[in-house]
Formats: C-alpha cells, sequence, structure tokens
C-alpha cells in the first residue's frame, strides 16, 4: 500500500511545473485558506533525518506556517511553524518542540534552518547564521508513507485542512530539504548566500511544483552576502 501510496503521489506531481527558481520568490500577498504552493519530493525512503532551510519576508507577528510536510498517517509529519517573532515551532509526527530566543525580525529577510535526527532525536533551528541549543523530539521514529509538501500553509489533513489564521503572507525562496543533518559549515553556506550541496528531497534550483490561489512567482531581491 505504501508503494502505491508513492506512485500516485509521483504520478500526481507528473503535472507539476518543473523549474531553476534561482533568482525567484512565491509571493504570498493575501491571508486566505486557499493560497499554497505543492511541492513534489523525491522520497524514496522513510525519512529518518533531515534538514529543512528557507528564506522568508514577512511583516506579520501572528502565528504561520512556513513548511508543512504531511503523510497518510500524519498530518502534521514534519512542520514548521511560526507562532511569534522570534519562535519557532517544530513538529514531528505531531509531537511539537518550541524554539525561542531567535534573532529574527520581521519585514526583513530571515535564513531558517531547522536540523532533526531520529537516531539521536536532536533538533535544531538556525536563524540567521545563530543556532538554537539542541533539544530532544521524537527519538527513534521515521516519517514513512507518500510525503504531501506544502508552503503557506498548515496541512490538518493529508492535502488540505487548511486554516486563513494560519497562512503566511509574504515571500518564500531558496527552500531546500535533505534526509540527513547536513554539516554546520554547510548551513552557513546557505545562509551568507555562498555555493552549497543543494537538497536532495527538494532542490529549488530544480524545483516540481504546483501553485493554488493567490501565488506569484516573484523575482527575488534577497541581498545575498560575500563569502568572507
Amino acid at each position: 500500500m505504501e508503494r502505491l501510496l508513492v506512485f500516485l503521489a509521483l504520478l500526481c506531481g507528473g503535472h507539476a511545473e518543473r523549474q531553476d527558481l534561482s533568482d525567484s520568490v512565491f509571493t504570498f500577498p493575501l491571508a486566505t485558506g486557499t493560497s499554497y504552493v505543492k511541492l513534489t519530493a523525491n522520497v524514496t525512503q522513510p525519512i529518518a533525518a533531515m534538514t529543512v532551510c528557507l528564506r522568508f519576508h514577512s511583516e506579520l507577528t501572528r502565528g504561520q506556517s512556513l513548511f508543512s510536510l504531511a503523510t497518510p498517517n500524519s498530518p502534521n509529519a514534519l512542520w514548521l511553524y511560526k507562532p511569534s517573532v522570534g519562535v519557532y515551532r517544530v513538529y514531528v509526527r505531531a509531537t511539537s518542540l518550541d524554539i525561542g530566543g531567535q534573532p529574527d525580525t520581521t519585514d526583513e529577510w530571515n535564513s531558517v534552518c531547522w536540523t532533526w535526527d531520529s537516531a539521536s532525536g536532536l533538533t535544531a533551528v538556525w536563524v540567521n547564521g545563530k543556532r538554537s541549543a539542541r533539544k530532544v523530539l521524537k527519538r527513534g521514529v521515521t516519517v514513512s508513507g507518500a510525503p504531501s509538501i506544502v508552503l503557506g500553509q498548515d496541512q490538518d489533513t493529508y492535502g488540505g485542512g487548511f486554516q486563513e489564521g494560519e497562512s503566511f503572507v509574504g515571500d518564500i525562496t531558496d527552500v531546500h530539504v535533505w534526509d540527513s543533518v547536513i554539516s554546520p559549515c554547510e548551513i552557513r553556506f546557505y545562509m551568507e548566500g555562498n555555493a552549497f550541496a543543494h537538497g536532495n528531497i527538494i532542490n529549488w534550483k530544480d524545483l516540481q511544483y504546483t501553485p493554488t490561489g493567490t501565488v506569484h512567482v516573484e523575482k527575488s531581491d534577497f541581498d545575498k552576502l560575500s563569502c568572507y
């Protein structure tokens, strides 16, 4: 059954656009329960470790969803949520953990990476080059089943169940996902806009995606920093 679900997910993703979005952003200009971007993932086995990196620009101070990966058995299998300024809430198979004290800002670009390793349970959030304290979340579990990956909304059900109050408003760019915890050096290269190894699950330079609702692909204005 699991193989069938993976096949169906890949089949449905066959109609998605595929592009190099290196110089582009997804713009979500309105708070709605119907606007989101679905990403087609390269996943062939259960996820036992991962890194999610993205950049966002938003002036909202309320809670909003940045990245949502659902499976048929777990709507909040891997979910990166921002409940307020300076706080990130991470979910692994519906168990959450708040990680606060992060140096993010409103109405400016923020670069965020979230790491998690099942073997140790260790998880951390990097924001604008600074790492949070490592904490333990869902040790010894894996995320399996055909993934539904969405930007800009939270999946309360597999591929749906969106709420306007959790919607993202602003710009999202440079989304990469790996099936491993990448090194601190690679995370710093990403944060600074330097060359890094692209995600093997989601790769912004070779992205297969389907926008729905009021979502626009616009030119990026993220100011990439130099490597010192």
